[in-house]
């Protein structure tokens, strides 16, 4: 009866002697998804431009960059695959993405998403029901939120456009130490519509302070 070998597991594949490069667990050869970098052996590139801490930064053939990336028990990352040659940076690719997915979520909570509120006027808005209203715009400006103000003109009532003009112009003048006019009145078909921008913080304060501050001098 044959003996079998002690080892059942998959054999290592042929390849040149020497040490071989490092690579992350996560990132199998020959395996890459589309929003990750090429690491070590996913590399194609014949020579890269070398970067990197502890490194002297140049060009270098690809089988010498990954001698110095597994040299400093590193990994070498394709950053920049679109130059010529291609940037490798030699780094732990486990800090790499963790770097990469701080940024990102940096850049995630600097384009804060835009929120607009909008608010409905007729043309004959008594005083009552414009103060309501008023009052919910200071409270979107306050939150950051844009405001989008129309007169909607229902049947003849066009014929009063000049009149909701003039109700806008009024709501954007009473809205003004909390918002900004970012589009005057427009008519489109049946609507009237302006819209303001909330002011940054401490905006109006300052103009208040600014205002006042002559008054302090005497």
């Amino acid at each position: 009866m044959d003996k079998k070998p002690f080892w059942s597991g998959p054999k290592r594949p042929a390849g040149p002697p020497g040490p071989r490069p490092k690579r992350d667990r996560n990132q199998p050869a020959g395996k890459k998804d589309k929003d990750t970098h090429a690491v070590n052996e996913q590399i194609r590139a014949r020579e890269v431009r070398l970067v990197g801490d502890n490194v002297t930064e140049g060009i270098y053939p690809l089988s010498q960059a990954l001698k110095i990336a597994d040299e400093l028990e590193l990994d070498l990352i394709e950053i920049a695959p679109q130059a010529q040659p291609p940037v490798c940076r030699v780094m732990d690719y486990q800090k790499f993405q963790f770097q990469q997915r701080k940024r990102l979520k940096e850049q995630k909570a600097k384009s804060t998403k835009i929120v607009v509120k909008e608010i409905r006027f007729g043309p004959q808005t008594d005083d009552h029901d414009y103060n309501f209203k008023l009052k919910h715009a200071i409270a979107f400006l306050k939150e950051g939120a844009k405001v989008k103000s129309y007169v909607f003109f229902k049947g003849r009532s066009i014929l009063f456009k000049e009149q909701g003009e003039v109700l806008l112009l009024r709501f954007a003048n009473d809205l003004e130490e909390y918002g900004k006019v970012e589009q005057m009145p427009v008519l489109e078909g049946k609507r009237m519509t302006i819209m303001l921008s909330p002011k940054k913080p401490g905006q109006a304060k300052k103009k208040d302070d600014a205002a006042a501050a002559p008054a302090e001098d005497k």
